[in-house]
């Protein structure tokens, strides 16, 4: 847990410092803290990573425009990357991976196929669309079919990966990973195009921890 508390802050501090802009020091803190699930294996109890998320819902929360109170120090450098995008974007990430890790701590490959597709796709999704995002539509927020493609791409590769590394320490009922990783980054793709700003962060691994669990035959 100690060694969990320091990465955590430990990104928090470089994604603060790093010589990029704003947006993708951004991205990077939230594909970093989606490494999370791949070390739940080892935990001794459950309920570690529980402890390990929950605090940062409130270390999030003090770092919006919302607190009562303003944290300075390194972990001021935090409230810059909150304000650069949805104000409650982390808390609502760390809600998210709090929920997750207190249903399924005994199963993180769920955690991870909800984690990973906000760490990971919704970061590529945000990047590309940014920077290449040529080809515009609109459901609710303007989005690019470039952003939407990243989005697919970024999810489908963690979330593979993923399956690969927790069949070495759990017995994982799918028949094919390919399709099931491939499955799981169509519909968090869909989902990521239709949500609002900032309500990804809790759609996004909601949907990817129950099609992971529909494609698994339960739980």
């Amino acid at each position: 847990m100690l060694a969990c508390y320091g990465y955590i802050l430990a990104m928090i501090v470089v994604s603060g410092v790093l010589p990029l802009p704003h947006n993708i020091s951004r991205k990077f803190l939230h594909a970093m803290i989606g490494n999370l699930p791949f070390i739940m294996p080892f935990f001794t109890n459950p309920i570690f990573p529980f402890l390990v998320a929950s605090p940062f819902i409130i270390i999030t929360f003090l770092a919006t425009p919302y607190s009562p109170i303003k944290i300075g120090g390194k972990l001021g450098k935090l409230g810059d990357l909150t304000e650069e995008g949805h104000s409650l974007g982390l808390v609502m990430y760390a809600i998210s991976y709090t929920t997750l890790a207190w249903f399924f701590g005994t199963k993180p490959y769920i955690v991870a196929a909800g984690i990973l597709p906000m760490a990971y796709g919704d970061s590529s999704a945000a990047l590309i669309g940014v920077y290449y995002g040529r080809h515009k539509y609109k459901f609710i927020e303007s989005k690019s079919f470039e952003g939407s493609l990243g989005m697919f791409i970024g999810s489908y590769i963690s979330i593979l990966i993923s399956l690969n590394y927790f069949s070495n320490y759990y017995y994982l009922n799918l028949t094919n990973f390919f399709l099931s990783a491939l499955i799981i980054a169509l519909l968090v793709m869909v989902v990521e195009a239709v949500s609002p700003k900032g309500i990804d962060n809790l759609a996004i691994p909601a949907i990817g921890a129950i099609s992971f669990i529909f494609l698994n035959g339960g739980i």
